[in-house]
């Protein structure tokens, strides 16, 4: 993905057709190695290929890709009818909201 990311950058800056040097060039600025095997199937994939189109292709493949929403939602009071379940299940979705403050990053950081 950093190596398309980069080859998009270079043709958003106005080269068309971005050479491996350009793109090794990209990334080297900010710290990251360019996995030689990728780049050369990224650059023989894209070769001779609009860009604009090739995004244009892409949306419409995306647009009809199902998008999640369709499952149902959890029973509202299940466990409370079976009488002294429901501290169970409130302890249970309380570690999950706590491993997920535990992963060691923010979305800011």
């Amino acid at each position: 993905m950093k190596h398309l990311a980069a080859y998009l950058l270079i043709a958003l800056a106005g080269n068309a057709t971005p050479s491996a040097e350009d793109i090794k060039s990209v990334l080297s600025s900010v710290g990251i190695d360019a996995d030689e095997e990728r780049l050369q199937k990224l650059i023989s994939e894209l070769e001779g290929k609009d860009l604009q189109q090739l995004i244009f292709e892409g949306a419409e493949k995306l647009a009809t890709v199902p998008t999640g929403g369709a499952g149902g939602a959890a029973p509202a009071a299940g466990g409370a009818a079976a009488g002294g379940d429901a501290p169970a299940a409130e302890e249970k979705e309380e570690e999950k909201e706590e491993s997920d403050e535990d992963m060691g990053f923010g979305l800011f950081d």
